[in-house]
């Protein structure tokens, strides 16, 4: 029996290569297991349209809808730091692409 062994690419933070970036100069994706992307503004709706952009760009990328646990909003009343942090917890295997690397070769995340 043959094994396959496919490494995905992925950089410093774990992450596909390919897998679009938020754009924000203080946007951010954090650690593992459910990875939050951050997108932080002074203005709340700024960062939720950038949050939401991502998620579509994102997706279109994948193929498919980004496993995302939770929305959560924060506050920083530190002077000079964006005042709002929109984070979206994704699933670190989404991120990684591991859904192309599935599709590639036939094969399902489920069961």
């Amino acid at each position: 029996m043959t094994e396959h062994v496919t490494r995905l690419e992925l950089d410093d933070l774990g992450l596909a290569a390919g897998l679009p970036r938020p754009a924000g100069p203080h946007d951010r994706v954090e650690d593992v297991p459910y990875r939050a992307v951050e997108f932080c503004d002074d203005e709340l709706p700024t960062a939720l349209e950038r949050c939401a952009a991502w998620l579509r760009e994102a997706e279109g990328w994948l193929g498919e809808p980004i496993d995302v646990l939770a929305i959560h909003l924060d506050y920083d009343n530190t002077k000079g730091s964006p005042y709002f942090a929109v984070k979206a917890l994704c699933n670190e295997e989404d991120l990684a692409g591991a859904p192309l690397l599935a599709r590639r070769h036939g094969t399902s995340r489920e069961g």
